[in-house]
């Protein structure tokens, strides 16, 4: 049925011991009139759902929790997980203490005496019924409700050896040989994987955590009254000395320092900051003191917006993903069935009951597909996660894969390829007087004050004094504003915004923008009459940025709503049109760089768009792939993919980077996992792989995928590579 989602809701479960877990629990919520989507990410135990307001949350907790797992607070995860590495590690303890005399027993002739079969049965019973027992209960649970697990395949071949060996000891049936040794190295192997397992993937949730614990605890106020964090509130000043942490996001009121953001936005450098600069919380004071007014506090400070940014992130699914989900679906009943027919086989061909039995119990160990389930969610969680640690918040596992055909790059002007801080340089007064330039001029800055634009803003400040009473103000996409200030009528905009610009001021205005100067005509009615020429500072980083796009084969298109003579300066001085399938696109409103990017599309290229503005919000969501610089506004960060949180342009080449690297690393684990089972199951059918050997390569198949994606903790990026 239809479903009008009006709720998200989290759950954090606890229980799950591999991914055909999170698949049946994802099935079960899944199939609720109410909810339209539901996720459970096995790597980070945590539920997604999408639902409409007439569901309860705790009906949904109590779906989960009648198939036999427990929905905790999402504040107990790491209490949870550590009580499991605990019980895990007693079992393992107990499993080595007795596996290893039982397999010494039972290889070396020397060591055996009288009766030994019924001392490595004594040894090897408590290491299959009690070490074993997660498998066990997981198994018996699954059964309840008519499903299999890799849970359902260890306790199988576990059981099934210790049963078939008292079987043989108890009644002397078969041709003699007894397994009990293999039931316990099988528990024994596996809960080692488990607990190695288990380890790795915490370690893989550090860099969200380590984020979490950046924050500052205290703040001090100005009359030095030291105050608990969640005590302060928007537009309260407190004091930042050297060396401490900013406590939370603000504007500085007074004082200069070197504030060391390196933790937040991944910049290695610190920035100078003074009166009118925002700061934000959790970086470091380096020298000087400070004193900020709080702007952002609580859930929306930058910090906290990029942990749920990036656990959102690390809780979804990659397209790659549903393969992996549909192998994994039919892979346990599948190893099942090729365990009876191998046991069936070996019987008919006339070999022993015992080398069948152990022909179908190491099907039945290697078929364990939890390296399978490891695979995507564990690479995305790592590489989201040291993402997250270079100022770099990828929104998803489908961005992932959306990195990987990019090959043009789109990128705006001001704010993205220069620093986006405008200053008005001249003022080209055509042949006005005096009195008449100070009066257009006080009249245009007065309408500026009412724009947000850069540019804009540029204007109004090229005033002193107070604003002139404005009237009426109307913004003009793409073009200009007009607006009625001090009961007259005034525009402000691009040539394009007046009817006539005077030949002087034209001449004036050319010659400026010839030299890479933004102009910006003002008159009071369809003529412009003066004109302000207004510089924006190329970022230092930009020219290395195109520079490292370029390498990347990557096409750079430079989109902006600037002048062509503007446009075309500042790309020559970043090195935009260097390489063949390069471009310079100007005069582009903000409907026109939508259009700019579906004509790209509809050529067949893979689009990437950069921009921090308002106005770049349709393209980036138009886009393959759309990056937000961080520094820009909350509507263009929303409706992009990857938000690199400085203004660095290199970051966005670390961002495709990391992408391109974590998608790569996804894909190495999922073709090792296939791999391994491809080749090992014949290996055990055929009698190649023994049960013991099959459980000791199926654990070794799970630590290949978690140390594969650990590697993703090393990526560097070309913003680090002097460190």
């Amino acid at each position: 049925m239809s479903v009008e989602v009006h709720r998200r809701s989290d759950l954090t479960i606890d229980g799950m011991t591999c991914a055909a877990c999170a698949n049946r629990i994802q099935r079960k919520l899944g199939k609720l009139d109410a909810v339209s989507e539901a996720r459970v990410n096995f790597a980070n135990g945590r539920a997604t759902v999408m639902h409409d307001d007439a569901l309860d949350a705790g009906v949904l907790g109590a779906e989960v929790e009648a198939l036999g797992y427990r929905v905790i607070d999402s504040g107990a995860t790491e209490a949870a997980e550590a009580r499991r590495e605990a019980d895990l590690r007693r079992r393992l303890v107990v499993g080595v203490a007795l596996t290893v005399p039982a397999m010494a027993i039972s290889m070396i002739p020397a060591f055996r005496f009288d009766g030994w079969v019924w001392v490595v049965a004594a040894l090897t019973t408590p290491v299959v019924l009690w070490s074993g027992w997660l498998f066990h209960r997981a198994a018996a649970m699954n059964l309840r409700h008519g499903s299999t697990t890799m849970d359902t395949l260890v306790s199988m071949g576990s059981l099934s050896a210790l049963v078939w060996s008292a079987v043989v000891l108890v009644g002397d049936l078969g041709d003699g040989h007894v397994y009990f040794e293999t039931g316990a190295v099988i528990v024994t192997l596996i809960l080692l994987g488990k607990w190695f397992e288990l380890r790795a993937k915490r370690r893989s949730g550090d860099a969200l955590r380590a984020l979490a614990d950046l924050g500052a605890s205290t703040a001090t106020l100005e009359d030095g009254t030291e105050i608990p964090l969640e005590l302060v509130r928007t537009g309260q000043r407190f004091l930042v000395r050297p060396g401490e942490k900013v406590a939370t996001d603000g504007v500085v009121v007074q004082g200069h320092a070197a504030v060391d953001a390196s933790m937040v936005t991944g910049e290695p450098v610190p920035v100078e900051v003074g009166p009118g600069d925002e700061v934000i919380g959790a970086t470091i004071n380096t020298n000087g003191s400070l004193v900020v007014e709080a702007t952002r506090v609580g859930s929306e400070t930058a910090l906290a917006q990029i942990i749920r940014l990036v656990d959102e992130a690390q809780g979804s699914r990659a397209e790659i993903q549903r393969l992996a989900d549909r192998v994994s679906g039919v892979f346990v009943p599948l190893a099942i069935l090729v365990s009876a027919v191998t046991l069936v086989a070996w019987l008919v061909w006339g070999d022993g009951v015992g080398d069948a039995f152990t022909a179908a119990v190491a099907v039945l160990i290697i078929a364990c597909p939890c390296a399978l389930g490891l695979a995507t969610p564990l690479g995305i969680m790592v590489g989201t996660g040291r993402g997250a640690q270079l100022g770099l918040i990828i929104k998803g596992g489908e961005v992932l894969e959306d990195t990987r055909n990019v090959d043009v790059v789109v990128v705006d002007k001001t704010g993205t390829v220069t620093r986006g801080v405008m200053v008005v340089h001249e003022v080209l007064r055509g042949d006005l007087d005096d009195a008449t330039l100070d009066r257009v001029h006080r009249l245009a800055a007065s309408a500026e004050h009412r724009s947000e634009h850069p540019i804009a803003r540029a204007v109004a400040a090229s005033v002193d004094g107070e604003p002139l009473d404005v009237d009426e103000f109307r913004n003009e996409a793409g073009s200009g504003v007009v607006a009625r200030v001090d009961g007259t009528s005034i525009r402000v905009g691009r040539r394009s915004h007046f009817g006539e610009v005077p030949a002087q001021l034209s001449a004036e205005a050319e010659a400026a923008e010839a030299l890479g100067a933004t102009v910006v005509f003002a008159g009071r009615a369809e003529t412009a009459e003066l004109a302000f020429v207004v510089h924006d500072e190329i970022k230092a980083s930009s020219s290395d940025a195109v520079a490292a796009f370029h390498a990347e084969a990557l096409d750079v298109i430079l989109l902006t709503g600037d002048n062509s003579r503007t446009a075309a300066a500042v790309a020559a001085q970043v090195g935009i049109g260097t390489r063949a399938g390069d471009e310079v696109i100007a005069e582009v409103f903000p409907d026109g760089k939508v259009a700019v990017i579906e004509r790209l599309q509809a050529d067949g290229r893979r689009v990437a768009m950069v921009g921090d503005g308002i106005n770049d919000a349709p393209a980036l969501a138009q886009a393959d792939l759309g990056i937000a610089i961080g520094t820009g506004t909350d509507v263009a960060i929303e409706a992009s993919d990857l938000t690199v949180v400085s203004g660095d342009l290199r970051a966005v080449v670390d961002a495709i980077a990391l992408s391109r690297r974590t998608l790569a690393t996804i894909k190495g684990n999922l073709f090792w996992a296939f791999a391994y089972n491809a080749a090992a199951i014949p290996l055990a059918a055929f009698g190649v792989l023994n049960p013991m050997i099959a459980a000791g390569a199926m654990g070794l198949s799970s630590l290949f995928v978690v140390s594969n994606s650990l590697r993703l903790r090393g990526f560097r990026g070309s913003r680090h590579n002097d460190r």
